[in-house]
């Protein structure tokens, strides 16, 4: 683990500190790959001894592989995006983009993040965009989920939000989503792909979409380095554009606050990110190990059964186990959260 984060540090362009004499290629670019930050350890890899560096073969291999699944991979989901903005833009819908694309352009090469779906807001007018894109493009509207419908553009999903957050998951995200609602009204944050207008979030609207999205994925299942870094690269750009004392009351009144600053601690101590960009870090350094080891080695895997039963027996089995992160991440007892979520899966079978 130490060689990992000295890699990613070195390829962020932070201090490192001191180098190992030696290296598990196969080992860290495994582990890299898991963490979707394999691309950023490659970048580190510049940086070393030239005698410390991965074997050429290796090294070579490992570049063609991030031209292929990073890089180019990264143009079509620019050009992605900006059609799908003009589709919108010439139709008099606006188009935000959330995290993907919009944490991508805080990162000191965004070509070297991995490209997911591509996550939308409209303004609150995502029905009648659904209803327009399936008439004119044929696109099929999947409506099965919860806070968002699915298309497919181009070969990218498309999440299409018309809530933030699940809703029916947890009573307190009923009450946060009242606040992403008014923070999402802001149209004035815009930036340009391919001659396209495409909005953004402010930046106390991510924030808090951020932190949200880290704290309802760590304690369903888990979170990567990956969105580690988005969350540091964003404060690193943002941090003097954020209203701290607002941001602040918010997650500790929704109760997620001793869990960020955990995660702020991991971007100062094992990341290398500067303490004076989070406001006021206060934190457990056992609390802190323990996430960042459930981060490295999460105790279930993201991959489930295929089959209905082994399944359910699967994510009951996880559900029980994260009990500790429900706890530190919400103010739902264990029993209100089984409930609710247990509701929100008959509302949505699929999402079984």
């Amino acid at each position: 683990m130490e060689s990992l984060f000295t890699l990613i540090r070195l390829g962020i362009g932070n201090s490192a500190g001191f180098f190992l004499e030696t290296y598990d290629w196969v080992k860290i670019q495994t582990l890299a790959n898991a963490q979707g930050v394999n691309a950023v350890v490659l970048d580190g890899t510049e940086r070393l001894p030239e005698l410390q560096r991965p074997p050429k073969v290796f090294l070579l291999e490992w570049i063609g592989e991030t031209l292929q699944r990073y890089e180019y991979r990264y143009e079509q989901y620019r050009q992605a995006i900006a059609e799908l903005a003009g589709f919108y833009n010439s139709r008099d819908f606006k188009m935000m983009v959330l995290k993907g694309y919009a944490c991508g352009i805080d990162w000191p090469r965004p070509e070297h993040r991995p490209c997911g779906d591509i996550d939308i807001w409209l303004f609150g007018q995502q029905k009648k965009a659904d209803s327009v894109l399936a008439k004119e493009k044929r696109v099929k509207i999947d409506s099965s989920h919860h806070h968002h419908t699915v298309f497919y553009w181009h070969d990218f999903m498309v999440e299409n939000h018309y809530d933030f957050v699940n809703t029916h998951d947890y009573k307190s995200s009923k009450d946060l989503e009242v606040v992403f609602k008014e923070l999402g009204k802001d149209d004035s944050f815009t930036t340009e792909v391919y001659g396209e207008k495409i909005y953004l979030p402010s930046p106390n609207l991510h924030a808090l979409f951020l932190i949200r999205h880290l704290t309802a994925h760590f304690a369903s299942t888990s979170v990567t380095l990956r969105q580690v870094l988005d969350w540091a690269f964003f404060v690193e750009k943002h941090t003097k554009e954020i209203d701290w004392k607002w941001l602040n009351g918010t997650i500790e009144k929704f109760r997620m606050k001793d869990f960020i600053n955990c995660i702020n601690a991991i971007c100062v101590e094992d990341l290398g990110f500067d303490s004076y960009i989070f406001y006021n870090i206060q934190f457990s350094p056992s609390l802190k190990d323990r996430i960042l080891r459930d981060i490295i080695e999460p105790e279930f895997g993201i991959e489930e059964p295929r089959h209905l039963i082994p399944r359910l027996s699967f994510k009951y089995k996880r559900w029980r186990s994260n009990a500790w992160k429900r706890a530190l991440c919400y103010e739902e007892s264990g029993m209100e959260a089984f409930w609710s979520n247990f509701k929100a899966h008959i509302l949505k079978p699929l999402s079984i």
